[in-house]
């Protein structure tokens, strides 16, 4: 029993079971508060640790939407969680290379990250939130694996109807239990019938954001990617998981040691972006979408300028793309300002 959840267990014996979504916010704020989580030694890889291919490709992409809707010299770059800043820095090299020199802001919370930040990009400007990001310019907004951490909330059919799943207590172990008030209107239509036992997630946080950057496009103009793993097509279940050593371990055993993350439910964030003004440029397979782009014809420019790190890369372009790898559990979403043309790879 860990220090976060000494103080679940004694906040619950006092009031009562918390929610999923307390629970999920709390134990990845204390998470990433503390540590840099990525890499072999970490707790889990992100695709652009995998390769700088992952990060050029998306600097091509925002490179080519911004020329083709002339506001390469205006724009912003902007990422949602940056992680160690390697995206960034693969993004940026060859935007660099097509002209585009932007102004960098990073959206992160995490101090132990925000340092491995500043120290590889000086230049950047940080914010808490979205809030604070300069006005009356385009924002070229890069969000990878951000939407999965974010709290979810689950509600769970039981015999007697539908109920928020919470957080309470066996003994001294935190387990998820049934609330006692009624949650129908709280449900979705066509999930209503579900069997008994059956289990709806959605995220507040993450349909938040979405509709704060789609405001933000259309009022400043720009651009959005969206990239996490997830699914297209709304259903039932639960996806949070957590990760600690490249493991999946027990979501409520290690409180605030373990990265927490649930599937993103992209057919959820598309009306809520539209709503706002803010055109979809559609949901694409990672893999599809990289390929669309060129990974491969970038993938055999690398292996001729180093012939050493061939199976490398080869091995690189299979884990971002095989649909037994990432390319089909994860999704990139993309949103742009109304009157910009369309992106890449949809």
């Amino acid at each position: 029993m860990n220090e976060l959840h000494r103080v679940f267990a004694r906040l619950i014996a006092a009031t009562g079971p918390i929610s999923i979504a307390h629970y999920m916010a709390e134990s990845n704020a204390r998470y990433y508060a503390a540590r840099d989580p990525l890499g072999t030694d970490g707790d889990f890889v992100t695709a652009p640790e995998i390769s700088q291919m992952f990060g050029e490709l998306i600097g091509l992409w925002l490179a080519d939407i911004a020329l083709r809707a002339g506001a390469a010299e205006s724009a912003c770059y902007v990422e949602l969680g940056p992680g160690r800043g390697t995206l960034a820095r693969d993004a940026l090299r060859v935007m660099a290379r097509t002209g585009l020199a932007p102004e960098v802001h990073f959206v992160e919370t995490s101090p132990a990250l925000g340092a491995i930040q500043r120290a590889a990009h000086p230049q950047a400007l940080w914010h808490q939130d979205l809030s604070t990001l300069p006005e009356g310019k385009p924002l070229l907004i890069v969000a990878n694996e951000f939407l999965d951490a974010l709290p979810v909330r689950q509600l769970v059919r039981t015999g007697s109807g539908w109920r928020e799943r919470m957080v309470g207590l066996a003994g001294e172990a935190l387990v998820p239990v049934a609330g006692d008030q009624p949650m129908e209107a709280a449900v979705p239509g066509g999930f209503g019938p579900a069997p008994e036992g059956a289990i709806l997630e959605t995220s507040p946080a993450a349909a938040t954001v979405v509709r704060e950057v789609a405001a933000r496009l259309v009022a400043q103009g720009g651009a959005a990617l969206f990239i996490d793993y997830g699914h297209a097509v709304s259903q039932l279940g639960s996806t949070l998981q957590a990760v600690r050593a490249h493991r999946k371990v027990d979501v409520f055993a290690c409180a605030g040691e373990a990265d927490l993350t649930a599937h993103v439910d992209f057919a959820a964030l598309v009306p809520i972006a539209q709503a706002q003004g803010a055109r979809w440029l559609g949901t694409a397979l990672q893999g599809a979408w990289l390929q669309a782009l060129g990974i491969a014809a970038r993938a055999q420019a690398l292996a001729r300028t180093s012939p050493q790190a061939e199976g490398d890369i080869r091995a690189a372009v299979q884990r971002l793309t095989a649909p037994e790898e990432m390319g089909t559990l994860f999704m990139v979403m993309g949103l742009a300002a109304p009157g910009w043309p369309d992106g890449a790879g949809f």
